[in-house]
Order: structure tokens, then sequence, then C-alpha cells
């Protein structure tokens, strides 16, 4: 039986939870930068915030679980949400707190524009779909639109910080094809926490491991690591897949094209970074891309 599709109401609804959730997530690059702070003012480790900010959301996610009687995840689908941790637990954070020491959050913002073309172009992978010439045009040009501000950033080369971007780009990807694989069986608000409450067996001792004690971390430093916990790495799931369950998945999913935007924005009163044209141009042709490669065909799998 076809699923109805989303009235009006569920439709304004699902945008404006979707906008709540990408507004979350345009503020971590800022906020990890304020809490591993920079070469010259080193605040908390990039290894300290990885681990803490999952570990913190692994702990409340136990509580909102047994509020709502969620039932365990069935054996087999711990495989998918355990690829989902490495992606979203380790992967991604740690890609970006090692960055962002290197480089300024609205550089980190353009490069991680492509987010959305390189979660599409995995997903077309692991579910064997045919996309169309002009997808695979979009998506090299997009590469090549990175790489070149990336260049024009280096003083024409690359930086170690771009292929830390770069990872942490694919490792999202990664993480929200298998996350949305297993959210078609188990509630996508529970998703999130069962893959943070199973890391917590690593971020637990990772986080007492690499406690900041040689070092005094600023407020605004322990302000960007409960950001990063309790919103980027939680209740940013919520209204995102919230979102995309309530408004339908093809409309919901176009707000995140504005997220490389907001970070840009962000930046500017929270860590005082200044915005250029040319930043703002890159970040502008990026959004382009990955909207007009949401307009390109993609084939479905061929029949066996």
């Amino acid at each position: 039986m076809t699923p109805a599709s989303p009235s009006p109401a569920q439709v304004r609804r699902g945008l404006l939870l979707g906008f709540v959730g990408v507004v979350i997530f345009a503020m971590t690059f800022p906020m990890t930068r304020l809490a591993v702070g920079d070469v010259s003012a080193p605040q908390m480790s990039p290894e300290f915030v990885t681990a803490a900010r999952a570990a913190l959301a692994g702990l409340l996610s136990i509580v909102y679980l047994r509020w709502v009687g969620a039932s365990v995840p069935a054996c087999r689908h711990w495989a998918p949400l355990a690829l989902c941790a490495a992606g979203t637990v380790v992967g991604f954070p740690l890609c970006i707190a090692l960055a962002l020491r290197e480089v300024e959050s609205t550089h980190a913002a353009v490069v991680s524009g492509i987010t959305p073309l390189g979660t599409a172009v995995v997903g077309a992978m692991a579910l064997r779909q045919r996309p169309s010439a002009g997808f695979w045009f979009c998506a090299l040009a997009g590469c090549a639109l990175v790489l070149s501000f990336a260049v024009w950033k280096g003083g024409g080369r690359l930086v170690p910080a771009d292929g830390w971007l770069l990872l942490a780009v694919m490792c999202t990807a990664v993480a929200y094809v298998a996350g949305a694989r297993v959210s078609g069986v188990i509630p996508a608000q529970q998703v999130i926490c069962w893959v943070v409450v199973g890391s917590l067996p690593l971020t637990l001792p990772a986080t007492a491991w690499w406690w900041p004690v040689d070092t005094t971390p600023s407020l605004a430093a322990w302000g960007g690591l409960l950001y990063v916990g309790l919103f980027s790495m939680w209740l940013g799931f919520f209204a995102w897949y919230g979102g995309l369950a309530m408004g339908g998945i093809v409309r919901v999913s176009q707000v995140q094209l504005i997220q490389p935007f907001l970070a840009l924005l962000f930046a500017v009163p929270v860590l005082g970074e200044q915005l250029d044209p040319v930043t703002v141009g890159f970040s502008l042709a990026v959004i382009a891309v990955v909207f007009v490669s949401r307009r390109t065909a993609v084939g479905q799998p061929k029949a066996r």
C-alpha cells in the first residue's frame, strides 16, 4: 500500500523542523572551533571533543530511550548502526576537529558544502542506482569547486586540513546512508540514540583518557563542547529526522542546501571571522551545483 502524501500543513511543519535541524548543524563548525581553539591558542584536544560530545549524547539517549520505552534493535540492525557510529561518532567529529585547529570555520563550511552530493553518490552506489550523466557532471563540478577553493585558500596548494575535511564529508555520507537504511525499521529519532548509546563503551573511557588536565579550557570552549554534544550530536537529529518524516524526504532535504551559507554567517558573530567575496562566491557556487544535482535523474537498479 502506498503511503499517503503529507498534507500542506504537514509539509509546512516538516520544513520548519528541517530548517531548525539545519540551523543547529550549521553552528557545528564555529562551536567546534570554539572547543578546540586554533594553533596559536589551543583549548581542548580534538580527541577529547570527539569522545565527549558523543558520550554526553549517549548518556542523554539512555534517559530518552527508557522514557519512550524503546525496544533494543535486532541483531541484524547493529552492523549498519555500527557503520553509522563509525562515521557520525568518530569519523566526522574527529576529522573536523583536527581540521578546525588549522583552518577557519568559513573554510570548513565551503568544503563541507558538497556533503549532500557525497551522500547522494554513496546512496546511489549502496542502492545500485544509475545516476544520470548530468548528476555525475555535477558531482565532478562540485569537487572541482571545492578543490579550487582549498587551493586558493592554501596559497596555491592543498593543506592537511583540506584532507581532513574531505574525509569528514566521506564519513558523513556513509553514516547518513547507513542510518537511513536502519530508520526504515526503527523510529528515526531512535536511530541516533542507539548509535551513541552503543558507542558509550568506547566514548566514556576515551573521554576520561583525554580529559584536559594539562590545560585550562576557557568557558567559551566548554560552551562549544556543550553545544556540539547536546545539539549537533543529539537534538539536531531529532529535528532533522522529524522534519524528513513529516514533510517528506524529497521536499525537506532541499533545506540542507542553505547549511554551508548559514555556517559562514554564524562564524562572523561567534568567532569574529571575516567574510570575503571569494569565499561567499564559492559557497554560492557549491550550493548551486548541489541544487542542480538534485534535479537530475537517478535511475533504478537493473532487475536481475
